[in-house]
């Protein structure tokens, strides 16, 4: 028998969301979300202002950091989409179903994605570092979902 020496199916998909991080226009914390299927990728997505939007950069910096906005809280004072919204907006311009899918995020959810999340019927969420909004972790664990952190996967 041939030892496999590669990297986990959760962990290829993790550097996915790793690379589409690297998209990211915020300034503040760079966001990459990829959605899978039976090991197939459905849609991808960062964080960055909606199409045709000028971001943060162009507009002199970011609200929330010069306003002293603290992680986790007054979500809607920021003009970004988030990595999860904008791979769940994406399955569904192009009409793919992604219920019972998991999504692997660089870091945990805000309790607004969390609750699309919920709704788009995703079943697994894999994240690479946390976030502080414990509301987010709450809602989640009522809806019978759980975070997952890849380094206890691995």
């Amino acid at each position: 028998m041939v030892e496999d020496n590669r990297i986990s199916w959760d962990e290829y998909f993790m550097e996915m969301a790793k690379l589409a991080a690297k998209r990211s226009t915020c300034l503040r914390r760079q966001v990459g979300a990829v959605i899978v299927q039976d090991k197939h990728v459905v849609a991808t997505g960062y964080n960055g202002a909606p199409k045709g939007i000028p971001h943060c950069a162009e507009m002199g910096g970011c609200y929330r950091e010069k306003n002293n906005v603290p992680s986790g809280e007054r979500h809607e004072l920021c003009r970004a989409l988030h990595a999860e919204q904008n791979a769940i907006i994406q399955a569904a311009t192009y009409a793919q179903g992604i219920d019972g899918a998991t999504i692997y995020i660089t870091h945990q959810p805000c309790v607004i994605c969390a609750k699309m999340i919920i709704n788009a019927g995703i079943e697994r969420i894999v994240v690479n570092e946390g976030y502080p909004d414990q509301m987010s972790v709450d809602i989640l664990e009522e809806a019978g979902l759980r975070i997952v952190k890849l380094q206890d996967l691995i």
